[in-house]
């Protein structure tokens, strides 16, 4: 039996882009003779076999791209949507915003949904489920049949696309760098499962910084949180129990419980325990005391995206995979009440 071949793997083959060989396949006479019947042979020849992605894309235009973020309850999110949604109305472009729910059903129906020419290209965070399974399928298939998508804070190398991230496990190391010029040697760390590629990364990043300051990494101050909408029990126990004299939270929902169950234990904060999160949003700013925090500018990173997707989506020639950029937003350690 031949193989099945994509849209891309005929362009690649016949050097030529994938829209040729998409108005190739449907007869169009934007495409000279000579080529169709090339293209059209080798579809034949591997029995390739279109469907609704293949036929609609790069063929007419929706000016309408699509972010998928995982979860609404951190305010990071918000702020990358209102990036994407400044960069594309500027350019002339809708945006619409779905939710995974961290579920990998709902992420695939999706896409699936939405790639057969509702459409132009994806923006996305991946959800906790696709990080835990490790399967992208759905995004290669997009991506195959030559829709663009640029993938943010969480990504995957098993996947070639543009993608736009922070350096999280600088940012964890810098962070918990602060506690120890400060002088503390018992530092806790709350953070999520590794499987969720952004809490492996600053573990990672406060691990190095205790290791390269000969500090003992002890994994009874190191709290990896799954339930992320029941964890109040695990945080009072590692701040009663362990008794750290500051903490390093992955990200604001994490930081705010922690102060709050800090004070339901008599703790002042900071003379008693110092607290960083991440994610300079919303609750980091009004929370009492108001807390230090990592700011990972979503704002900037949204813009960042969705000028890559539309870069994309209006040059063609940048469908060559040598071309993909991973860019880099920079983060900055806010200081608040939260430390001293």
């Amino acid at each position: 039996m031949k193989r099945k071949v994509t849209l891309k793997q005929i362009a690649k083959e016949l050097d030529v882009s994938i829209s040729t060989v998409s108005k190739s396949l449907r007869d169009s006479p934007e495409i000279s003779e000579d080529t169709r019947q090339k293209v059209q042979a080798f579809a034949k020849l591997y029995n390739y076999k279109p469907n609704n992605i293949a036929l609609s894309l790069k063929n007419k235009k929706t000016k309408t791209i699509c972010i998928i973020i995982p979860e609404i309850i951190h305010h990071f999110f918000a702020t990358v949507i209102s990036g994407v949604e400044h960069v594309a109305n500027e350019n002339g472009y809708n945006v619409l915003v779905c939710l995974s729910d961290e579920s990998f059903d709902k992420e695939v129906i999706n896409m699936e949904m939405l790639a057969g020419g509702s459409i132009d290209g994806f923006i996305m965070s991946l959800s906790k489920e696709t990080q835990q399974r490790r399967d992208f399928h759905h995004i290669t298939e997009v991506i195959n049949q030559g829709m663009p998508v640029v993938m943010f804070d969480r990504v995957t190398n098993d996947i070639l696309c543009d993608k736009v991230i922070i350096d999280d496990n600088l940012a964890a190391y810098n962070a918990t760098r602060f506690f120890i010029n400060k002088g503390y040697k018992k530092i806790a760390l709350i953070t999520t499962v590794d499987y969720v590629s952004v809490g492996k990364l600053r573990t990672d990043g406060y691990t190095k910084a205790m290791m390269d300051h000969d500090l003992k990494v002890d994994q009874n101050l190191i709290l990896k949180i799954e339930d992320t909408d029941n964890f109040d029990a695990q945080i009072e126990a590692l701040i009663r129990d362990q008794k750290p004299e500051a903490i390093f939270a992955v990200n604001e929902i994490f930081a705010v419980t922690a102060i709050k169950i800090a004070g339901k234990l008599g703790l002042q904060i900071p003379n008693d325990i110092s607290i960083i999160g991440f994610t300079d949003g919303i609750i980091s700013k009004y929370s009492t005391p108001s807390i230090s925090t990592v700011s990972q500018n979503g704002v900037k990173m949204g813009e960042k995206a969705a000028k890559m997707l539309i870069d994309r989506l209006e040059n063609e020639e940048m469908e060559i995979e040598e071309h993909y950029k991973t860019e880099v937003i920079e983060t900055a350690l806010v200081e608040r009440e939260s430390t001293r």
